[in-house]
């Protein structure tokens, strides 16, 4: 549809004013014009989608055939990152897809691409668009070149009228999907005590605009090592190093690992240790941002080895995200906390409770909507008891220490796996990014100081997280 019926060329008038008054009135009817047809038609729809599978696709690598993916998005405001298929030119899915209050003139845009590890950028395959009519879906794969047809898709999509009045636009609602990533740095090392030191994950949850709205919490001003990230002259050369830290991090390969949350227990196997721990619910700490741009919920153990020389931990999961929605730690206990628990009850005997709290330091979240973020994990993680608890709490530092201590005594953790650490001899992540962006260490614009001379995230000897306020 033409958006612009009125020409937008102005023609001659006698005067100035005419000639302003017909700008006026052209340029605010083709803009009423445009949002006509921006508007939905007045219906709202719950949709969910079933991404089923694609065949026919080209081969596109030169060892194997092709490492395919997904990327779906719903009038450009809400997206879905399928898993990647490895080596194969017949992939299968089953990935769903529900999102609610979606306008029913809605257009879904799905792009399929080539995973191709270790470069800058995936190889495109082709696209499509179709509509949300109810109903299998057969679509044809359109190449950029000529149009040529790059295989078929196979889809089917349910849709239902939304509640009246419908509630937040394009809202997400499951199923919580998770991929597990490893820093690259972990391929490098023999004899690795707990691999989770190395891992970080990612979690779409559910319903985040029902709980927060418009609440976002932007980076704190008066702490000096967001200052070091968000404000300077050296501040572009100190994100540069953490974004790309947060790429390699974060990188979508063949080797994550995907899964769902649909009962408590997804939830405990998230929080397994190795099998030096006999796979039992990890007594450990954990760094987390809910993030504005996809409301994920990232993670990873405070003590992560890859945190060595960044400024911020929050930082690095936001990738300098400006502001999220909120951040902090959380940890898990057994109902009663790790200092009243025996390690002869078995995990699935415990009521399992997630301890979560507003410290960050980057971020420095409004402690008044911790009832916010408790709420929307029980929504998620229905069977766990959340504790949403101000970092200033006395209850938060019992907890979190009984939780450490645990972990020592009785769960083989060494004490330097409490916080960012390397071994002797270890690459750490920055300098793996640095020398992957040809560079040593990243300098900023005028050649100042390398990134590891701002404030890093490590902890002084005889300093605890508590003597030194709110973690970055």
């Amino acid at each position: 549809m033409n958006s612009f019926r009125r020409s937008p060329y102005i023609y001659p008038a006698t005067s100035m004013f005419h000639r302003l008054h017909d700008t006026i009135r052209g340029v605010a009817d083709a803009a009423k014009d445009l949002a006509a047809d921006k508007l939905p038609s007045g219906k709202f729809i719950d949709v969910s989608i079933q991404f089923i599978g694609a065949s026919g696709l080209p081969k596109m690598d030169l060892v194997g055939t092709a490492d395919p993916y997904f990327i779906a998005k719903l009038d450009d405001k809400i997206t879905f990152i399928s898993s990647v298929q490895p080596n194969t030119l017949t992939p299968v899915w089953n990935e769903i897809w529900n999102v609610k209050n979606v306008p029913d003139n809605a257009v879904l845009k799905v792009e399929v691409l080539d995973k191709d590890e270790g470069a800058p950028k995936d190889d495109y395959i082709g696209n499509f668009e179709t509509t949300l009519t109810s109903g299998p879906k057969e679509v044809e794969i359109v190449g950029s070149i000529l149009k040529q047809v790059k295989g078929t898709f196979w889809l089917k999509i349910t849709s239902t009228p939304s509640a009246d009045p419908p509630g937040p636009a394009y809202t997400f609602n499951g199923p919580i999907r998770y991929s597990r990533h490893s820093s690259p740095t972990v391929g490098l090392l023999a004899n690795l005590n707990d691999q989770r030191l190395y891992s970080t994950w990612k979690m779409h949850i559910k319903g985040v605009p029902l709980f927060f709205g418009d609440h976002v919490q932007p980076w704190n001003r008066n702490y000096k090592a967001a200052q070091s990230i968000f404000q300077g002259p050296s501040s572009m050369a100190v994100r540069a190093g953490i974004q790309a830290g947060h790429r390699m991090l974060y990188a979508r390969s063949t080797t994550n690992g995907f899964g769902i949350i649909d009962r408590p227990e997804d939830v405990h196997k998230l929080l397994r240790g190795g099998p030096h721990m006999n796979h039992r619910v990890k007594p450990a700490v954990y760094t987390y941002i809910i993030a504005v741009q996809d409301d994920t919920f990232r993670f990873s153990e405070t003590g992560a080895a890859f945190f060595v020389d960044f400024a911020s931990k929050h930082a690095l999961h936001s990738n300098c995200a400006e502001s999220v929605r909120y951040s902090g730690e959380f940890h898990p206990r057994p109902q009663g906390g790790w200092d009243k628990f025996s390690e002869d009850t078995p995990d699935d005997k415990v009521n399992w409770e997630l301890v979560i709290d507003n410290n960050s330091g980057t971020y420095s979240p409004d402690k008044e909507l911790l009832p916010q973020v408790k709420a929307c994990l029980e929504y998620n993680f229905p069977g766990f008891t959340i504790h949403a608890l101000d970092f200033h709490d006395e209850e938060l530092e019992r907890s979190r220490t009984a939780c450490r201590e645990y972990a020592l005594k009785n769960r083989g953790v060494r004490q330097t796996e409490l916080q960012p650490h390397t071994t002797e001899g270890e690459e750490t992540l920055m300098h793996h990014a640095s020398v992957h962006s040809g560079k040593d260490q990243p300098q900023s614009s005028e050649g100042g100081a390398p990134l590891t001379q701002y404030p890093t995230c490590q902890i002084a000897d005889g300093q605890t997280p508590s003597s030194l306020g709110p973690t970055t």
